[in-house]
């Protein structure tokens, strides 16, 4: 019986399959595709790798798995180890292949904030035409990162053309960062970084470290009109703070790619507070062309290394999340 690759990817074309049939084959297996988890759950028992987005179902059913490949960037809703017959399955992200997408997204939705974009569309809607000043500059502004993975690197080197004051890394451990960023913190330190941060951007995964980790007491500690950005988790973020602090006037404006619950029901607060751009969980996706070409290559790299005994890239640690 030949080795198999179950595949389940909605971005699917026929350069990517032949793409990934040429990986496999090289390895001697052969490659099954299935249009979405529904249809994959119970037809991947014989798949000892699975590769793109799938359902904790199909992860179950799949008894012969070694590798999860998933396509996406951030994982923790597959750590979770009753998911997985095999427990010494690997787990691989798609960390990497992100980067440019979402730090294009942070770019664009920070000097919407800063230059009043939102409270702009809403005049223009209701009629009005009216000058508002002042607007903000990302020229000049105090920019914290909260994360120094692929997007906060990639946003950082973005950043740096519109020469900001400064941007701080902050990130769980010390070490060396990329040298976009002006200085890097700890976790440890974020309260005194929060006090002087205009412009804070939070790319973080869901663990239980980061859940709620910009609390109503954080918010506070943040000068009166500074700007919060979120392409992390939506679990990140005291959500009625958040909606107390826009409303309130103590937070000039904030972005949220993602949220609790995620769809965002109709009637949720957050869609009635004062200058908020709020986006459907977009700012990754597989909406970019490039980031699904990096997101097979990576995927193939990897196949290469598997079939040559090598230590895969990505790999996860699922107790941590990442």
């Amino acid at each position: 019986m030949s080795k198999k690759i179950g595949v389940i990817i909605d971005f699917l074309t026929d350069e990517y399959r032949a793409q990934i049939d040429k990986a496999a084959a090289r390895g001697g297996y052969e490659t099954e595709y299935f249009p979405d988890s529904r249809s994959a759950v119970g037809n991947v028992d014989d798949c000892e790798i699975l590769y793109g987005h799938c359902s904790g179902k199909v992860i179950a059913s799949a008894k012969s798995l070694k590798w999860f490949a998933c396509c996406w960037a951030g994982v923790d809703r597959m750590c979770d180890d009753s998911l997985y017959r095999n427990k010494d399955c690997i787990l691989t992200n798609a960390s990497g292949a992100y980067g440019t997408t979402i730090a294009e997204h942070i770019i664009m939705v920070s000097l919407m904030l800063l230059r009043r974009q939102v409270e702009y569309s809403e005049m223009m809607r209701l009629g009005g035409w009216d000058v508002l000043t002042p607007i903000h500059s990302l020229h000049g502004a105090r920019v914290t990162m909260l994360g120094t993975g692929d997007i906060g690197t990639e946003f950082a080197r973005r950043l740096t053309a519109f020469h900001p004051a400064s941007i701080v890394g902050v990130r769980r451990s010390a070490g060396q960062a990329d040298p976009a960023f002006t200085e890097t913190r700890t976790i440890a330190e974020l309260d005194e970084v929060l006090a002087r941060t205009d412009l804070l951007v939070m790319a973080l995964p869901s663990t239980s470290e980061t859940v709620g980790i910009l609390s109503r007491e954080r918010m506070a500690m943040m000068p009166k009109g500074s700007y919060v950005v979120n392409v992390g988790r939506g679990t990140a973020v005291d959500q009625e703070a958040l909606c107390d602090a826009l409303n309130s006037g103590h937070l000039a404006g904030a972005s949220l790619d993602v949220v609790v619950p995620e769809p965002l029901p109709a009637d949720h607060p957050l869609r009635a507070a004062k200058n908020i751009l709020l986006t459907p969980h977009v700012a990754g996706n597989m909406t970019l062309g490039y980031t699904c070409e990096l997101n097979v290559r990576m995927f193939c790299d990897n196949l290469a290394r598997y079939f040559a005994g090598e230590p895969l890239q990505n790999v996860v640690d699922r107790r941590r999340g990442y």
